[in-house]
């Protein structure tokens, strides 16, 4: 008596959404930090920093935003472009498009034979003719229409969440040099946090892209601090 195991394929659903929000985390946590680190050689008031850290996270989440939509747009865009263009390139190159999508099952190991009569099957519906070379022969796939603004928002208000994290440290600290020890402690912990998940769900080694997340945000800051103070004396 043979036994069936049902197999479940597991693969990552968000990646679109997840994308966005690394974008948006990673300039969150990174900019506002370097800023206040920055800050914090020259300046000897916590509220200057936190004023100053404030207009940058807002300044930056509508730019960040604002970039997230525009790269939405544009890839729908290129896509309708494109998807024109094949539907009027199988009525004039009728059998040059033919014979572009018999070489790809012949990338296939599919017989000619074959080829051709799959290839006659599918001329007979356009939509799904193009449909086929948008993704085989161009490596198009049709974007989310509402994928523009889902990324601005998904992005902006993760650059948000992430600023907001290292200008903490400044609104409980007596002192801009207290306020970055704390700052740095609570960013470090929050970089190698978010570089921990971040790698884990993209399947990288979660422990080096952890590692990578948290040395790129002390570099920057380390950079911008070491630079205010040099030109700030």
């Amino acid at each position: 008596m043979s036994e069936h195991h049902h197999h479940t394929e597991q693969h990552f659903q968000q990646s679109e959404i997840i994308k966005d929000i690394v974008i948006g985390m990673a300039d969150g946590l990174t900019v506002p930090f370097a800023l206040a680190a920055g800050l914090s050689g020259v300046v000897d008031s916590n509220s200057i920093i936190i004023t100053a850290g404030i207009a940058e996270i807002c300044a930056g989440s509508i730019a960040m935003g604002l970039g997230g939509y525009l790269a939405g747009r544009t890839e729908i865009e290129h896509y309708n472009s494109e998807l024109k263009r094949e539907y009027d390139e199988i009525v004039t190159h009728y059998e040059t498009e033919k014979r572009e999508v018999r070489e790809i099952f012949a990338e296939y190991g599919l017989s000619e034979q074959s080829q051709h009569l799959i290839v006659d099957e599918m001329a007979k519906n356009e939509d799904k003719w193009v449909e086929f070379m948008m993704r085989y022969e161009l490596g198009l796939e049709k974007p989310d229409e509402k994928r523009a603004s889902k990324s601005a928002l998904n992005i902006g208000i993760s650059y948000i969440v992430g600023g907001i994290i290292p200008l903490s440290g400044y609104i409980f600290a007596s002192n801009p040099e207290h306020g970055l020890i704390y700052s740095s402690i609570i960013t470090v912990i929050c970089l190698f946090i978010f570089g921990y998940f971040k790698s884990k769900l993209t399947g990288q080694n979660a422990f080096s892209g952890a590692l990578k997340t948290t040395l790129i945000g002390v570099t920057a800051a380390s950079a911008a601090f070491l630079i205010a103070k040099l030109f700030g004396n």
